[in-house]
């Protein structure tokens, strides 16, 4: 039998707790250490640094400092760049990243965003595992048009045969990505497959929007949870989502 591939997928809202009020991404890599996951999807991770306005901010970069001795492999896509520095998504891995490349998937000039390709060599898996990390825009329209860039890449780049995870905020406040991703590429959605309802995931307080979702191909699910609770809903404004997959 296969070893589970265990995952997390989460928005960390830069390190900041919700109103920016609080550095949190110390906490952050203490609860990331203890989820036991093997490869971690995050959104909106700073990469600059912010020390003038926090005490006790990192000197390296938030993905960098969030792997720590844990994640011993990591990638970070710059998306969005501003005068005081730039955020993206970055992905963390036990397992060695064998490439990455960071698109742009903007949908238009107010609104930058990108999505985030790594190949991985999972062991016990044949050939290499593709993780793509996104956070999509506000608008719907926009999103549609992301839906279809994502959709053109994993047609390009992902061999219908290859283990393949889609992760991230999806900013899907009307449900409308799962049957997309569904009807043109084959993929389901972690929680509603196995939980028959995709997971509440913000705000993290009182989770009651489905916006983080994760969605696979060639994986069987052997268990799915939301983070919640006090050690995790002051952290973020999201919850974390985790989930372990069987690869077939």
């Amino acid at each position: 039998m296969s070893v589970p591939l265990h995952i997390a997928s989460y928005n960390i809202h830069k390190g900041l707790s919700q109103f920016n009020r609080r550095l949190t991404v110390h906490e952050l890599r203490e609860r990331l250490g203890s989820l036991g996951t093997d490869i971690v999807f995050l959104q909106e991770v700073q990469g600059d640094q912010r020390a003038s306005r926090f005490q006790h901010w990192p000197k390296e970069p938030q993905h960098e400092f969030l792997a720590g001795h844990v994640y011993t492999e990591f990638a970070y896509g710059k998306n969005c760049v501003y005068d005081s520095g730039h955020h993206g998504n970055a992905i963390l891995s036990r397992h060695k990243i064998l490439s990455w490349e960071n698109e742009d998937i903007s949908a238009h000039a107010y609104e930058s965003r990108g999505m985030l390709h790594c190949e991985i060599e999972v062991p016990g898996i044949d050939g290499p595992v593709h993780c793509i990390n996104v956070h999509l825009g506000l608008t719907e329209r926009g999103r549609t048009r992301q839906l279809q860039m994502i959709a053109a890449r994993v047609r390009a780049m992902v061999p219908d045969s290859a283990p393949l995870i889609l992760a991230g905020d999806f900013n899907d406040w009307r449900a409308r990505a799962g049957d997309f991703f569904e009807d043109e590429l084959g993929l389901v959605e972690v929680f509603k497959t196995h939980h028959g309802k995709a997971a509440r995931s913000y705000p993290a307080f009182m989770p009651v929007f489905q916006l983080d979702r994760i969605y696979i191909r060639r994986f069987s699910i052997q268990s799915a949870h939301v983070q919640t609770g006090n050690a995790w809903h002051r952290i973020s404004d999201h919850a974390a989502l985790t989930a372990k997959l069987i690869s077939r």
